[in-house]
């Protein structure tokens, strides 16, 4: 297992290598920079930047250097000093960009991701056991209506229903008199009033898509020969269940932890949009339509390597969970 766990962490540092490369090159295919785009948006406005000022800001940028410096002192920077660059339109060092909201995305995600995992395994042992029954139909309805609707209408539907009839804003993490104020007990109670929305909205997808995968998975295993060779010789039916068909319909559980760690900070980008939540998802959307190099290529980084690790966890827990699968 040592050395499986050594080839793995030696892979992933190829990978994020080869992720940064081409994660800084591909920001850079669109024609302009994030200057261009700057003076661009002045002269719609009206005003106006001279030459001569245009090329002090692109030195101070260092967005006259080529690409492969560039690259070299945002890579080299983040290894050895932990500085991911400067973030142009937000005139800011990114680190505290990205940390600033890093946070709130964690707890939002999280939470979110223990209620899919938890009611979606609960549910789906129950679809599965009592396959058929009245609410089996009621959960499978359930499932398809929440995999059929999109999240961000769902969104919508929940913002127009709270103002329409309880005269309320559903959107936002904070109320208006909490937005800018230091963390307190009130805020904190604040925040945890508003937290059910986004909860509901990023659950009722996941949720139904693992009652789904996990009712399925275990229909599968409960018609195995090695279930009727239990019952047969009078394994209690309780333990039998937990004990060798459900561990085995986990895998999929496990098998999308390594997607379940960067959507903890990254969030759910569209559903932030339309509830105004203070997350990284628009930040990073706003990075890369303005060629905000270093922001949007420091997420990304950030993200790639959150993937990486996470499908890492996601094979040794596998392994470890499944007896069949044996480390190569």
């Amino acid at each position: 297992m040592v050395s499986y766990i050594i080839q793995r962490l030696l892979y992933m540092v190829i990978t994020l290598a080869m992720v940064s490369v081409v994660t800084f090159a591909v920001i850079e295919l669109p024609p302009g920079d994030f200057l261009d785009a700057y003076v661009a948006n002045l002269r719609a406005s009206g005003d106006s930047l001279d030459e001569s000022e245009i090329e002090s800001l692109r030195q101070r940028f260092g967005l006259g250097m080529p690409l492969y410096q560039r690259y070299y002192k945002w890579i080299s920077d983040i290894l050895l000093h932990g500085d991911f660059g400067y973030s142009f339109g937000w005139n800011k060092p990114v680190s505290e960009l990205i940390w600033e909201r890093v946070g709130l995305t964690f707890m939002i995600s999280f939470a979110a991701l223990m209620v899919t995992w938890i009611l979606g395994f609960i549910i789906g042992v129950y679809s599965a056991v009592r396959q058929y029954s009245i609410g089996d139909y009621l959960f499978t309805t359930f499932s398809f209506i929440g995999l059929g609707i999109p999240d961000f209408l769902l969104a919508l539907v929940l913002l127009w229903i709270g103002f329409k009839y309880f005269g309320e804003s559903l959107g936002g993490l904070f109320s208006r008199d909490f937005q800018t104020a230091p963390w307190s007990m009130a805020k904190f109670w604040d925040m945890l009033k508003h937290l059910w929305v986004p909860l509901v909205i990023l659950g009722t997808g996941g949720t139904a898509g693992m009652i789904r995968i996990m009712r399925a998975n275990l229909l599968d295993e409960l018609r195995k020969p090695y279930v009727e060779t239990a019952r047969a010789k009078g394994v209690d039916e309780r333990r039998l269940i937990l004990k060798y068909p459900v561990r085995l319909a986990l895998n999929p559980f496990i098998s999308t932890a390594g997607w379940a760690l960067p959507g903890l900070i990254n969030g759910a980008t569209i559903i932030s949009i339309v509830l105004s939540l203070p997350t990284t998802g628009p930040i990073l959307l706003n990075a890369l339509l303005n060629q905000d190099m270093y922001l949007a290529a420091s997420f990304i980084l950030i993200l790639s390597a959150l993937t990486v690790i996470g499908t890492m966890i996601s094979d040794i827990l596998l392994a470890w969970l499944d007896p069949r699968i044996r480390y190569q």
